[in-house]
């Protein structure tokens, strides 16, 4: 019989097996470290050279505004989509060496004061192009270049009176899962204006009814949508290793699920019961509508100001926070909350500092409109062109709201000497 072990013993082989076992990892260290170096080194270049090309970029603010009769819906805007579907990123030296990305588009809708506007932000280069675009749809419009409203915010500096509030928004399912677009609001029919049920019309009357002192900025960050899904990993076939695949093949794997394909039945009850039901039809046929569409990476997001000293209304926020909600459906996707400048409970941020933190990157990043690149490199949302124009377009005479600033006359046609 072999005497027992004390616990010193115990200790000890342990302690020699746990030796061992470091000394074969160091090995295995000294060949892979340097790829996880390299990576992070190459991971920290590309940040810094397209932090630079952003930085670099001139962009220019374009307010569009509307017609007192202005009776088109949706889908016009819709047209007007494919303009800020722009792919191209130049050759390898501009990708790798300058720094060169796609080039993004805000859509912004601001209510100064209870006064309602329309804006574009764009890069300079693409000026003649959208407003040419927009012309296309809305030729009763008018569109100025103006002077940038963040401007009139001096959040962050020394004595300022301002104070804001920001919120990030994101889908609360998969990208494959529609929100409710204008073909369920009945808009792609084009009825008569007393018919119209605009999903905009909520966030205008919001937008028109805030205070004097009070600011509120909504901001729809838009590009083409890029490949950035991985494939199944697989070591023996190379190609996995760094492709990616389309979103819509997502959006296909979804619809056999909705419509219960991936299901069999043996016998005719249980057939009966993976039939889909009215709303999974529905849901499938939006999905599958979407197939046809372009796709844009989206960011939105949003901002309260107010000055005075008074501080932040809490009637203000709420109002902010469900302004989207019109765009979601049961069964089908919806808008929700991702990130506020704000704490629930008073342990989770002492004196206020995170909430501070976070409210300088939120004005940081919407007064540069940044979203998909340094300085925010944000996780982007897929929208569809419907799901786009149906989130951001030109309300007609449905939305009555007074603030809703409306050009007395109506243009017989767009300016003669706009570029081709």
């Amino acid at each position: 019989m072999q005497p027992s072990l004390s616990a010193f013993q115990i200790f000890n082989q342990n302690l020699a097996q746990l030796e061992w076992q470091l000394f074969y990892l160091s090995w295995y260290l000294v060949y892979i470290a340097p790829f996880f170096l390299g990576w992070g080194l190459w991971k920290t270049y590309l940040h810094h050279i397209r932090r630079i090309y952003v930085k670099g970029q001139k962009r220019i603010l374009l307010e569009i505004k509307l017609p007192k009769e202005l009776n088109k819906s949706p889908a016009a805007m819709e047209l007007v989509t494919p303009v800020f579907y722009q792919t191209y990123v130049g050759e390898l030296i501009d990708q790798w060496v300058k720094g060169n990305v796609q080039g993004w588009f805000s859509l912004e809708l601001v209510s100064k004061g209870g006064e309602i506007h329309f804006y574009f932000n764009v890069p300079e280069f693409f000026k003649d192009l959208v407003e040419t675009q927009i012309y296309s749809q809305y030729p009763e419009v008018e569109v100025y270049q103006v002077e940038d409203y963040v401007k009139e915010v001096t959040f962050g500096t020394p004595g300022t009176d301002w104070d804001i509030a920001g919120w990030e928004f994101k889908l609360a399912k998969a990208d494959a899962y529609p929100i409710k677009t204008y073909f369920e609001y009945g808009l792609d029919k084009d009825p008569k204006e007393e018919f119209k049920i605009d999903p905009m019309t909520p966030m205008i009357e919001f937008l028109g009814s805030i205070g004097a002192n009070e600011r509120v900025w909504f901001q729809i960050m838009v590009m083409a949508t890029r490949d950035r899904f991985p494939v199944p990993f697989k070591w023996d076939q190379p190609s996995t290793w760094t492709k990616k695949k389309d979103w819509k093949d997502d959006v296909k794997k979804e619809i056999e699920k909705v419509l219960k394909r991936d299901k069999k039945a043996d016998m005719a009850e249980s057939f009966t019961k993976l039939m889909p039901t009215r709303t999974e039809a529905a849901l499938a046929e939006s999905m599958e509508r979407s197939l046809g569409k372009l796709a844009f990476d989206v960011g939105i997001r949003a901002l309260y100001c107010a000055k005075g000293g008074k501080g932040i209304r809490p009637a203000v926020k709420v109002g902010v926070g469900n302004s989207i909600k019109q765009f979601g459906a049961p069964g089908m996707n919806t808008i929700k909350t991702a990130r506020v400048t704000g704490f629930n409970n008073p342990w989770q941020d002492y004196n206020n500092i995170r909430k501070f933190r976070l409210q300088k990157k939120f004005f940081k990043w919407y007064t540069l409109r940044s979203y998909f690149y340094p300085p925010a490199s944000q996780p982007p949302m897929i929208l569809t062109s419907e799901e786009l124009a149906t989130v951001y377009h030109f309300p007609g005479q449905v939305a009555t709201t007074p603030s809703l600033g409306r050009i007395p006359s109506k243009r017989g046609e767009p300016p003669t000497n706009l570029p081709i």
